[in-house]
């Protein structure tokens, strides 16, 4: 009978590795209505504007009929590009509520599945390592592919292209050595930078006040540069502010520090480093692929001390040593053995154990349990401090043909008396 305890779904344990699933659409939602509500304000305001200037001139006889008709004219043009703005923004608003139900859509057909042996749990399971697989290809500046594993898969709905697309164009700018768009970007996101505290556009600004000081413009343009957009960060980083001022006396050759630094080309992947965590920030998105976050979850869970000890790492040397021996007369048929014993084992062993995983698994935690599971109960504790149920190492003696009383280890093929075990309890 299975074990539906073992295998039943939580799914609030699920769903805490989908939070930027629903939180991105709702961000990019916020953002968008916040820019309609801008170009509102605007525009509304100057043809208020110029109305009432237009109204006052007409009653005053300032104004001459056609001027009064040439304004007419400026206020309806400015309503018609307002229009056509905001049928932009209901365009995208419509997009990502399309998203947004999509997403949801996804999410409640796990909250139908309450097995991991329901058939419908596979199929999701896969679905969400594609979307998985995609941010990390998206986070690396692989769009091209991403794209195409996301319409393949026909999930278009479910991952975030058009973002993260637009994020690594600015990235790309700022490593090729131009901050204009990022500029551009921390205009439109200027009040929620603002709350952020974010270092970035005042990163930014030094960077083009030491790109003026490397040039032969002369210094007064660097010196006003600096008063418009450097002096108003003088009392939030004083520190910097002070290197920056300094900078002027110093040629962009120059070893002393921090100015070698400053004038360094590794600055402009520091800005795009920058940029890139300001912008996962702003809409939520954690600032580490979720593929690494799924895989190191599930490594943690798993990882005991003994996965790294230094005994594990000689069995890895033994087995080693036992396949690449060549068997002599006689000793064919133990060797096999010997070699189906290992195989059996390395099929059972932990993920963490595993060669592929073993080094990727060293910086995660170790896993908490608060209840042990053994799979035997018989256990014997072997002289060299290695622990096997009896059954299994009377099994491996009898396929090994030991004498009566011996019994081997299963990974370094040590043979030892049975007087020599001790009874294992558990508590």
């Amino acid at each position: 009978m299975a074990d539906h305890g073992a295998s039943k779904i939580n799914h609030d344990n699920h769903l805490l590795l989908d939070q930027p699933l629903l939180r991105l659409p709702y961000e990019l939602l916020r953002k968008n209505i916040r820019s309609a509500h801008y170009h509102i304000e605007w525009d509304t305001n100057a043809v208020k504007d110029l109305l009432k200037e237009t109204a006052t001139n007409s009653i005053n006889q300032k104004a001459s009929k056609q001027d009064v008709v040439n304004n007419l004219d400026q206020m309806l043009a400015r309503m018609r590009g307002l229009k056509r703005k905001l049928s932009t923004y209901a365009e995208e608003e419509n997009r990502l509520y399309r998203q947004s139900t999509a997403r949801v859509a996804h999410l409640r057909e796990l909250s139908d599945v309450h097995t991991v042996e329901d058939v419908k749990y596979e199929a999701w399971s896969r679905q969400r390592l594609d979307r998985l697989v995609v941010d990390y290809m998206l986070r690396h500046g692989y769009n091209k592919s991403a794209n195409a594993l996301a319409e393949e898969r026909n999930m278009l709905g479910l991952v975030d292209i058009d973002t993260f697309v637009a994020m690594s164009k600015i990235r790309q700018s700022l490593e090729n050595g131009s901050v204009q768009e990022a500029l551009v970007w921390c205009n439109e996101n200027k009040k929620e930078l603002r709350k952020m505290q974010s270092k970035l556009e005042f990163e930014l600004r030094c960077q083009q006040y030491i790109e003026l000081n490397r040039s032969s413009c002369p210094k007064l343009e660097a010196i006003n540069h600096a008063k418009k957009h450097i002096m108003p960060f003088s009392k939030t980083y004083p520190t910097e502010v002070s290197h920056i001022a300094g900078l002027l006396a110093y040629r962009a050759d120059t070893p002393h520090e921090p100015y070698a630094s400053l004038y360094s080309s590794a600055r402009w992947k520091k800005l795009a480093d920058l940029f890139t965590d300001a912008h996962l920030k702003l809409l939520g998105l954690p600032q580490f692929p979720l593929l690494h976050i799924a895989l190191s979850s599930g490594l943690s869970a798993l990882k005991t001390p003994a996965c790294h000890s230094s005994q594990q790492n000689q069995s890895h040397q033994g087995q080693k040593s036992h396949k690449s021996a060549t068997p002599g007369p006689g000793q064919g048929e133990e060797q096999e053995s010997r070699s189906h014993g290992t195989a059996s084992l390395q099929t059972s062993v932990c993920p963490i154990c595993s060669t592929e995983l073993n080094a990727l698994a060293r910086n995660v935690p170790y896993a908490h349990h608060s209840k042990s599971h053994l799979l035997e109960h018989d256990l014997m504790l072997l002289p060299n401090g290695r622990v096997y149920g009896k059954a299994q190492l009377d099994e491996y003696a009898e396929k090994s043909r030991l004498a009566a009383g011996e019994v081997k280890d299963l990974v370094t093929g040590e043979k030892f008396r049975e007087d020599e075990l001790k009874k294992v309890f558990i508590t």
